[in-house]
């Protein structure tokens, strides 16, 4: 046999066997992640087996993250031998120079390499091997391993064969944090109905039934949970405690801000016959129990059925209307600012007669703020006009009256706010 066909016979030999060590090493990779659907557990595995499989002392899997503020996400995984090494990442630099070029990266000396001279290198970083994991021509993470161990710098093969492991991985990689992902959503969403069924047994039932008043109340949420708020709290047997607020916010953490308020209005009304010490009291509390950013509208007033009066104070909220046969709708604006604010405010009450036939009228700005397709708002002339040519209408009517008009006008736009108002008839 001539030596050239000895070199060929050897080459050929040799490409085999490393064919072979491949095709093992992905084998046994596939067996090893085939039970698993933990992302961590699969990164971990991936990363351990690779770490074996090119011979090297640390490892780590850069994920990106698309959805996140954050650039990456990264998991680190040592051999057992060198757990007493830095832990080694991916700094911002690689990572940007693997999202433009996504290709294999083979750094023999890190600190000496111009495109990464500023990367700041840990000391103990004597080479590197980063590859990209890609899925659908997307950059998902990086693959990256320091350190060849028995002071060897990483060699073509390497390359080649962490190549392989990353485009066998990186499907398997999305796959798992994907689903992991739909697990949380699918958990969020149980919460979410959990919470709006609790959100929906705060809010009254039906409303009171009292000797020569009419009265009616509705919300409509624009998310599955609502931040508007409204209740009727029986103070005693000839007084009624009637509240309307709007939280800051939308979502889950508005409805468990409102249920807070709610029980706070409910624990507070029951002490006192004061609207304005009821909302000073319930300012105090929500300050000292939230952040600055957390406040509440609201409009809190007592009604008196024997005396026909009703003494209210409006911490911000919309004014409500009064409207009385003999005169112009009369805002209901006395009160102070938003709840929450600040820790000591004096808040002040009015107290006003309800005459036969006055309709008072209570709403959030989800009503006058709804907007149609030309981004006009419904405003509160729509909303007065509807109650003057409804003003012979029971409460529940009236109610039901409101809330269509508003959502005939918003049409085919999105509703962007809860909708809530309540009416008070005296007959």
């Amino acid at each position: 046999m001539t030596p050239e066909k000895t070199t060929e016979l050897e080459i050929e030999n040799r490409r085999l066997k490393l064919a072979v060590e491949e095709l093992s090493v992905l084998n046994d990779l596939a067996r090893a992640i085939s039970g698993l659907q933990s992302s961590e557990e699969i990164i971990d595995t991936i990363v351990r087996r690779s770490l074996r499989a090119i011979n090297a002392e640390q490892g780590v899997i850069t994920l990106v993250e698309k959805d996140k503020a954050e650039p990456m996400k990264t998991l680190v995984r040592a051999m057992v031998n060198s757990m007493e090494h830095e832990e080694f990442h991916v700094n911002e630099l690689m990572l940007g120079w693997m999202q433009l070029n996504k290709k294999p990266l083979l750094i023999d000396n890190p600190r000496s390499d111009s495109r990464f001279q500023f990367a700041g290198w840990d000391e103990t970083v004597r080479n590197l091997l980063c590859v990209p994991l890609i899925v659908k021509s997307e950059l998902i993470g990086v693959l990256t391993v320091y350190n060849k161990k028995g002071l060897q710098n990483f060699a073509e093969d390497d390359k080649r064969l962490l190549s392989i492991i990353a485009g066998q991985s990186a499907q398997v990689v999305e796959n798992a944090r994907l689903y992991e992902k739909e697990q949380q959503l699918f958990h969020i969403r149980q919460e979410v109905q959990v919470a709006a069924k609790i959100q929906e047994e705060l809010l009254p039932k039906s409303a009171p039934k009292l000797s020569g008043y009419d009265i009616a109340g509705k919300t409509i949420s624009a998310q599955t949970i609502g931040g508007d708020y409204f209740d009727f709290i029986p103070v005693n047997e000839n007084k009624l405690a009637i509240c309307l607020g709007d939280v800051s916010g939308k979502g889950l953490p508005a409805s468990l801000l409102m249920a807070n308020v709610q029980a706070t209005l409910r624990g507070i009304t029951l002490g006192t016959n004061s609207a304005s010490v009821c909302i000073q009291r319930s300012n105090k509390l929500l300050h000292q129990s939230t952040g600055a950013e957390k406040f509440v509208t609201l409009f809190y007033g007592i009604l008196d059925t024997a005396l026909h009066q009703f003494c209210f104070c409006n911490a911000g909220h919309n004014n409500p209307f009064l409207f009385s046969q003999e005169s112009e709708p009369l805002q209901l604006e006395t009160g102070g600012i938003v709840l929450g604010m600040m820790d000591d405010f004096s808040y002040e009450e009015e107290t006003i007669t309800l005459q036969s036939n006055d309709i008072l009228v209570i709403y959030s700005d989800g009503i006058t703020e709804a907007m149609n397709t030309s981004e006009e708002d419904f405003g509160e002339e729509r909303l007065i006009k509807i109650i003057l040519q409804n003003k012979n209408s029971d409460a529940s009517t009236l109610v039901e009256k409101i809330v269509s008009e508003v959502k005939s006008f918003a049409g085919k736009a999105e509703q962007s706010d809860d909708i809530t108002l309540v009416v008070v008839k005296r007959n």
